[in-house]
């Protein structure tokens, strides 16, 4: 075989891959989608957006996503930067940061529910310092924004890890040579953070923000663990629409629009934070 054909026999298992666990399905839910009773029809996108739990769970996946990210990312970049600058252990730090990596969705939003709820820690804390006599329903459909804070929270201890690992290793690939320099030209810590770490972090500060941010739309277990349906998001009524309603094709209306943020969101990200052409570390 001509080793010019080499690099692309490579790429075919991963081009099948590819096909066959994401085009396909892509698809077959595009298709859904747009039919109804085995023909065309615009009626499943119609239901789903007439619905009125719609834009409520439209507004408060972009909104959570727009809060969480942000701060995983201030609260990584400074985990980041304390792994990286430890002289001693380094590797002790790091396995603490990164303990609730090893907790699945569901598991952290029970946790947070333990904090929670009315028997849980947080009323338990309150009772105990005197601050209430009886146990307050954080979690009930009159606090929406309570169960907000709380996804929030339980986001934010669950999946900073995520995105602290990823800039560690980053963080790793800068040359000190860089820090020395600015150190000789007078830049202090900011400056040499701002000017030096920040560029040349670009690349995995754009894979953190991508992963993250598609995850973020993608929130389901935490917020059924801790609100159930009181806090629609667009990955709940994707559920409640599949196996609630038995409606597939209108769940396949909320899968396109996941996936059309989703790829909206990759692009944006894409163009802001581009290498330059030719840059290198």
């Amino acid at each position: 075989m001509p080793a010019r054909f080499l690099p692309y026999l490579m790429l075919l298992p991963a081009t099948i891959f590819l096909l066959v666990f994401f085009v396909y399905p892509f698809i077959q839910i595009a298709i859904l989608a747009v039919t109804q009773d085995g023909g065309f029809s615009l009626q499943p996108i119609t239901t789903m957006a007439t619905h009125w739990k719609f834009n409520a769970a439209l507004g408060w996946t972009v909104l959570l996503a727009a809060v969480v990210v942000p701060l995983q990312l201030v609260m990584a970049l400074s985990m980041a930067t304390i792994v990286t600058k430890l002289k001693t252990g380094r590797s002790t730090i790091l396995y603490i940061f990164s303990i609730p990596l090893g907790l699945s969705d569901l598991a952290a939003g029970i946790v947070w529910l333990a904090i929670f709820e009315q028997s849980g820690f947080l009323n338990s804390m309150l009772a105990g310092l005197g601050v209430i006599e009886q146990p307050i329903l954080f979690l009930g459909y009159q606090n929406i924004w309570v169960i907000f804070l709380a996804v929030v929270l339980a986001e934010l201890w669950r999946a900073t890890a995520i995105v602290m690992v990823i800039l560690v290793s980053g963080m790793g690939l800068i040359p000190k040579e860089y820090y020395e320099a600015g150190e000789v030209f007078g830049a202090n810590g900011w400056q040499r953070f701002w000017r030096i770490t920040l560029p040349l972090l670009r690349p995995s500060l754009q894979s953190a923000l991508i992963l993250r941010t598609l995850a973020a739309f993608e929130v389901f277990a935490v917020v059924t663990a801790l609100g159930g349906t009181t806090l629609p998001v667009l990955m709940g009524e994707t559920f409640n629409w599949q196996f609630a309603m038995q409606d597939r094709n209108v769940a396949s209306a909320y899968a396109l629009v996941i996936l059309g943020i989703s790829i909206a969101a990759t692009l944006f990200f894409l163009r802001a934070l581009r290498v330059p052409k030719g840059a290198t570390i």
